[in-house]
């Protein structure tokens, strides 16, 4: 498919079939497409869980208890689902964390070139903490950033998905022990292959957008 044909094809999923998987060698590409996500500074202020037995949808899906259960069945009956999570704060010890992995990868050409990355990096991470007072929403952000760039990959390899901020985070939080890990719980996207009888479904419910000259200017 090419772009426009991707971008036509995807849609919220709202019924999966249970009986469709994922092959293994396309979670690899699922898997990297999350590693392999922008964010600023290279900053990388997140954490994913994937949930591909039984068991791990049934953990997943107590995010979906009480207010929130009408998205169960978009968790148990597809082939995974990824949460994904932010981190809390960005302190000096991530910051080196990152600065080294840059360093490993061979970014660094000289020492004074680190230094000055690791100064950069200091710096935006200070006025978010300090001046803004929003490293966390900051990290939010860069999440967010991944979850739009997850849905096109995923399209491109003919996987349907349905992200769902209609989720108990709280409870999933706890679930998986993460605000002692320092991350948060933000979104959960499934993923698997629509059923025939998905109401939502391109050739069923047309996508409806804002006309270009709406909302695009060109100058």
């Amino acid at each position: 498919m090419n772009l426009q044909e991707t971008l036509n094809w995807r849609y919220t999923t709202k019924e999966f079939d249970a009986s469709k998987k994922i092959s293994d060698a396309d979670m690899a590409e699922v898997k990297n497409l999350l590693r392999m996500s922008p964010s600023s500074i290279n900053l990388q202020p997140w954490h994913f869980i994937i949930a591909e037995t039984k068991e791990g949808k049934e953990r997943m899906a107590k995010g979906t208890q009480g207010f929130f259960h009408f998205n169960e069945p978009k968790i148990t009956n597809a082939s995974a689902v990824v949460l994904f999570c932010a981190k809390t704060d960005v302190g000096e010890e991530y910051i080196n964390h990152i600065v080294d992995t840059e360093d490993k990868a061979g970014r660094f050409p000289s020492e004074d070139i680190k230094n000055g990355f690791y100064g950069g990096m200091k710096a935006f991470v200070n006025i978010h903490k300090y001046d803004l007072k929003d490293v966390q929403h900051w990290a939010e952000k860069q999440v967010y950033l991944n979850i739009g760039s997850f849905l096109l990959g995923v399209a491109s390899l003919k996987i349907d998905a349905t992200p769902m901020e209609g989720i108990d985070v709280k409870a999933l939080d706890e679930e998986f022990g993460l605000r002692e890990k320092g991350y948060t719980a933000i979104v959960a996207v499934s993923l698997g292959y629509r059923t025939t009888s998905d109401f939502n479904a391109t050739d069923k419910n047309p996508k409806a957008r804002l006309a270009e000259s709406e909302i695009i200017t060109t100058i």
